[in-house]
């Protein structure tokens, strides 16, 4: 080995994680090291950038910031960086630039990848720091997007501007012009005991008061939205996004308890949002036709894409495309109602699965249901709400939701019923329980109401949550049925996959690994009595329980976020790459540290289907059926 080399050699020798390396994987590194002298202020690596190599500081020091330019660490001798972005998708996450003079060692990427593969020591100390190995690798995606650790005060620039609910409407337009505000908060009482009554809103005032011609001393609370959603101070940006999403709405009001400490508009938020998903959305109302709606659901991919691309988590990426997809469904209503006239009796259109547990992809189909009121006759009235379903379900497949297999919609009779039917399913699932019934009504206990009489929808909730808590046998029987999908991993950790087919050599990420994880969730949400309908927040739910300790609850979130995203960047990968996307993956697509990190939330969907088979005897139910 020549002098150089050697020299180099003997200085990753004194240094982490070369000092425990094997010595003929420190000649293999030597060999392969690119030397390069930069200059105080050099970029080294820029955000987005392909990621090439791993750096090692010989001499000098180097800076690393965030994607939001905060500094991140301040490195020097014997340090490295870039490991990040070989790691996670081949792109850059946390830029660097030369502090002062340096020399630095370049490791290609291929000997990274290569001392990863053969080295469990280097592996481990590229990818913990004093976490877990899958905590790591959660919170690290959670750090690097601003949207995640950025708090909803931070968008308040500017002060309250309010006036009593009593004003009349030339004041309040008077108010807002004078404040060049385009939205009015109203109040009820006075000083400190003054409460949030209302707002108003520019477009209101135009679609509620102009178009109407309403005198100028019309009293404001005449037309002022009451009811409010409102957002802690405490909460981060993307909550305050999603609570956009969710409920469309332009202007949400920042609360510190009781006390307003102002209000954000859709533009404040848009500022950190570059995915644009809540203007897509805000589109969607304005179309006048499924024509419309149709080219504008083109537009979904790009903005999954984009979501991905920023590091956005699984819940932001689930709930954001949820919202989308609930706009679609709720402007068809609409314009299904345009088309038929006004519905004959009150009615509610639920959402179920993904959808109304806020975990919708890009990959994904239509399941959907309508609760009528009471009084529904269907000799007289279903002629109406089966054109509306068809109409609705014609164009979510317009928009690329496709048609459920399982016949899961509106459209099919058996669930387009009264309320009161509705219960009698309910309470039939869960009192008689039996295997076979169960597995084909599960999706029914994720649902939402997205649309007309909503009630009706949280009173099937509540019946749930009332009555499945109390039903050993039921739970016993779902668990039964969660415990048929398993997670592709063998006896020595090896990944088993498909043998034939179209998808052989393959393990489908969805079917062995965010779906057995959302059904045993589900059912210990259920035990506890939870009404949550989210994966995360009913893990929250279980948490205060104690059903499930601490560590416990944390295992299942990391698992659940890791294999989620690892399924988000394989479908947003396809799609840039010009491919349909879908849940099949082959382990060698996958880098070494998805494989890894993949087994270990593989393992711990395993043991939490051991404890789920122990805690609610699914053996016994088994036997039993």
């Amino acid at each position: 080995m020549q002098a150089e080399l050697i020299d180099i050699r003997n200085h990753l020798l004194q240094h982490s994680p070369f000092n425990e390396m094997p010595e003929e994987l420190v000649n293999r590194v030597t060999e392969t090291i690119e030397i390069v002298y930069a200059r105080a202020g050099t970029e080294l690596l820029r955000i987005n950038d392909p990621s090439k190599a791993l750096y090692y500081v010989r001499s000098g020091a180097v800076e690393i910031f965030r994607r939001s330019g905060e500094l991140y660490n301040r490195i020097g001798e014997g340090d490295i960086f870039g490991q990040f972005g070989l790691m996670m998708n081949k792109h850059v996450r946390f830029p660097a630039t030369v502090l002062e003079d340096s020399l630095i060692y370049r490791i290609p990427a291929e000997t990274f990848h290569y001392l990863f593969e053969q080295d469990e020591g280097f592996a481990d100390y590229v990818e913990i720091e004093d976490r877990s190995r899958l905590r790591s690798a959660v919170s690290r995606r959670e750090k690097s997007n601003q949207l995640m650790t950025s708090r909803v005060s931070r968008l308040i620039s500017r002060k309250t501007v309010s006036a009593p609910y009593t004003v009349r409407l030339q004041e309040a337009a008077r108010i807002m012009t004078e404040n060049s505000v385009s939205a009015l908060l109203l109040m009820e009482g006075e000083g400190d005991q003054a409460r949030l009554k209302g707002i108003i809103t520019d477009r209101d005032l135009r679609i509620r008061a102009l178009t109407e011609a309403l005198p100028s001393e019309t009293p404001i609370s005449d037309i002022m939205t009451e009811g409010l959603i409102t957002i802690p101070a405490s909460h981060y940006i993307f909550e305050a996004m999603l609570t956009m999403l969710h409920n469309n709405v332009h202007h949400l009001p920042v609360m510190d308890d009781h006390e307003v400490r102002g209000v954000i508009a859709l533009s404040d938020i848009v500022k950190y949002e570059s995915q644009s998903s809540l203007y897509l959305v805000s589109n969607i109302y304005h179309q006048t036709s499924v024509k419309g709606l149709k080219k504008i659901s083109l537009e979904v991919r790009d903005s999954f894409v984009r979501m991905v691309n920023e590091d956005a988590n699984s819940h932001m990426i689930g709930s954001a495309l949820a919202g989308i997809g609930r706009s679609f469904t709720q402007r068809l209503l609409e314009l299904g109602e345009e088309k038929l006239g006004p519905p004959p009796v009150p009615y509610c259109f639920m959402a179920l699965g993904s959808m109304a547990r806020d975990e919708q992809l890009v990959v994904t189909d239509q399941d959907n249901a309508m609760i009528l009121d009471d009084s529904f006759v269907a000799e007289e009235h279903d002629v109406y709400f089966l054109e509306l379903a068809k109409f609705v379900s014609d164009g979510l497949a317009e928009c690329n939701y496709t048609y459920c297999t399982g016949d899961i919609m509106a459209t099919n009779e058996r669930w387009r019923q009264p309320l009161r039917a509705w219960k009698a399913y309910f309470s039939d699932w869960i009192d008689n329980p039996q295997a076979r019934a169960l597995l084909n009504s599960n999706i029914f206990f994720d649902l939402d109401g997205i649309y007309g009489e909503t009630d009706f929808a949280e009173q099937l909730k509540t019946l749930v949550a009332q009555k499945a808590s109390n039903s050993q046998r039921f739970l016993a029987m779902m668990a039964r049925n969660a415990l048929n999908r398993t997670p592709p991993l063998g006896f020595f950790r090896n990944f088993v996959m498909e043998e034939d087919g179209k998808h052989g050599k393959t393990f489908n990420l969805k079917r062995r690994g965010t779906a057995p994880l959302s059904d045993l969730i589900r059912i210990h949400a259920l035990a506890c009595g939870s009404k949550a309908q989210n994966s995360f927040e009913r893990l929250d739910a279980i948490g205060k329980t104690r059903l499930i300790l601490d560590d416990g609850i944390g295992n299942l979130r990391d698992a659940l976020e890791f294999i989620a995203i690892v399924r988000i960047r394989h479908q947003a990968l396809a799609i840039e790459a010009g491919r349909e996307p879908d849940n099949n993956v082959r382990p060698q697509d996958l880098s070494p540290f998805e494989r890894n990190h993949l087994k270990d939330a593989f393992q711990v969907l395993s043991d939490a289907q051991k404890f789920l088979k122990y805690r609610y005897n699914a053996q016994i139910a088994r036997n039993a059926t």
